[in-house]
């Protein structure tokens, strides 16, 4: 059977994360410092809510870092499973990285703007361990980096999961009310939301629900 695996992002507590990983989530996202959108917190409690997760649950450090080394860094006082890279890479490789950090498992965000997004995500997808696709924009003087809520070109996404060999994960203004939607239209290994489950700053339990039965539901007639 199908089994379109759940991120759910922005976690700011551990009882956040709880409430998650209770309802069905296989990963929760933890944001660390970035230059706009919602959800940063401190790689303390970055650390605080990864050591409290459960072993079979991924975990998600979101770094806007874009050398290695300053990545490595971030991720040796966050010590979460997995490095979200929101950013490009502009000083070091992926295989740094992984010689540094082998048991850490690297996704890379490729913001969708536009066709040269596919040729950039066939090339990344070759180094790092999963593809992130995200409707943000890292070229504006604050870069938008995540959590726009905005929707991207599905079928730019769908172009991209058909033409990598890595694991796809679809991001980008998703909710109840469209995942299907873009399953469908993507089948991706993965979907992650962050405000299409919240009100407000807080993770609403009845929103996170309702994405979560909408995932399985739409998992079962594709199967």
């Amino acid at each position: 059977m199908l089994r379109t695996r759940i991120k759910i992002c922005c976690m700011a507590s551990t009882e956040e994360a709880a409430l998650a990983i209770s309802l069905g989530a296989d990963a929760i996202g933890l944001v660390g410092r970035m230059p706009s959108g919602p959800g940063p917190i401190p790689d303390a409690l970055i650390r605080e809510i990864a050591l409290s997760v459960p072993p079979m649950v991924d975990t998600f450090l979101l770094t806007s870092e874009t050398s290695a080394d300053e990545i490595i860094r971030h991720h040796g006082r966050t010590r979460t499973k997995t490095i979200q890279l929101v950013d490009k890479l502009k000083v070091g490789t992926y295989a740094a990285l992984k010689q540094a950090l082998p048991s850490v498992n690297i996704v890379q965000v490729i913001h969708v703007l536009d066709p040269c997004s596919v040729g950039q995500a066939i090339e990344v997808s070759e180094a790092a361990d999963a593809i992130l696709l995200d409707s943000g924009n890292p070229f504006l003087a604050i870069k938008e980096l995540g959590g726009t809520g905005r929707t991207h070109d599905w079928s730019l996404s769908r172009q991209i999961r058909e033409q990598v060999r890595c694991p796809v994960i679809l991001a980008g203004g998703l909710n109840a009310s469209n995942v299907d939607l873009a399953i469908r239209q993507v089948r991706p290994f993965a979907v992650d939301v962050c405000s299409g489950v919240r009100s407000g700053d807080r993770l609403d339990p009845v929103k996170l629900q309702a994405f979560i039965d909408r995932v399985r539901r739409e998992d079962t007639l594709l199967s």
